[in-house]
This record gives structure tokens, C-alpha cells and sequence, in this order.
């Protein structure tokens, strides 16, 4: 069967294969920015395993937006909050706020006060360097 385009519609098990692949296990997200939130520095984020999301909360001096699922918390950065630092393991640094191999979007679990969506990344920086018992990159000795 044709449309009078000559272009031949989709069949129904064509759509639903398709919808099932934008929403398949593995598929980068990006986490989004609330409504009535900018982001004009771009949007990282910094993941870190569920168990430590509770310990790194009170340690921090602010907190913007903070997502979660059934593995990690993630906290909202401005753009290249890694530069120049080597986040600890067992943090992650998600370039775009595009977090891999989830099954959806995590839920937000924290929305700033603000109207930008960010955690200062060197508090969080410090916070993530002291519950993993890391020396900051900046304190570690330099070799000639």
C-alpha cells in the first residue's frame, strides 16, 4: 500500500520497534533542567554511587539540582568542571549531563533554590576527595 505521496506508511510493528529503541536499556539520557531554570555555563554532571549521595549532601555549602536512581546521585555542574581535576573514583564525570546504560531519565531529588541549576563543583570536588580519603589534585607533590 502506497499514500498518494508514493511514500509507503509505517506499519504499526515498525512504530512500536522504533519506540522501543529511543527508550531502550543503555540509552544515553540527559538530564534536564527544570522548568524556570537556565543553564548559561552549559551543564555537566558528577555521579557518584547511591551509597554515597546521603554522606555527600550535608557537606556541601549549597546544592543545586540533584538526581537519583536505584545506583547513583548526580549533582548538576556548570560545563568543564573537570578541567584541570581528576574527580575520585568512585565518582563519574558525565560530559553534557548525558548519563549512559540507564534505563530512564533519574529522578530529581533536589532542586536548587536558584535559578541556575548547579552545585559549585569545588565544594562538591573536596566533599567527594574527603569521603574517598583522596588527596585534591592541586595537594598531591609534583615530580620532576
Amino acid at each position: 500500500m502506497r499514500a498518494a505521496s508514493g511514500i509507503r506508511p509505517l506499519g504499526l510493528d515498525t512504530l512500536v520497534r522504533l519506540q522501543r529503541g529511543l527508550h531502550a536499556p543503555g540509552t544515553p539520557r540527559r538530564l534536564p533542567v527544570p522548568d524556570g531554570m537556565t543553564a548559561p555555563l552549559g551543564c555537566d554532571a558528577v555521579a557518584v554511587p547511591a551509597r554515597l549521595g546521603p554522606l555527600v549532601l550535608p557537606r556541601l555549602p549549597r546544592v543545586g539540582c540533584v538526581y537519583a536512581d536505584d545506583a547513583h546521585w548526580w549533582w548538576i555542574v556548570p560545563s568543564d568542571s573537570d578541567y584541570a581535576l581528576e574527580w575520585p573514583a568512585p565518582a563519574r564525570y558525565a560530559t553534557g549531563a548525558v548519563v549512559p546504560d540507564v534505563p530512564s531519565v533519574p529522578g530529581l531529588i533536589h532542586r536548587g533554590d536558584g535559578t541556575v541549576p548547579y552545585t559549585p563543583p569545588i565544594p562538591l570536588y573536596l566533599a567527594l576527595c574527603r569521603l574517598t580519603n583522596t588527596t585534591p589534585t592541586w595537594s598531591r607533590p609534583v615530580s620532576a
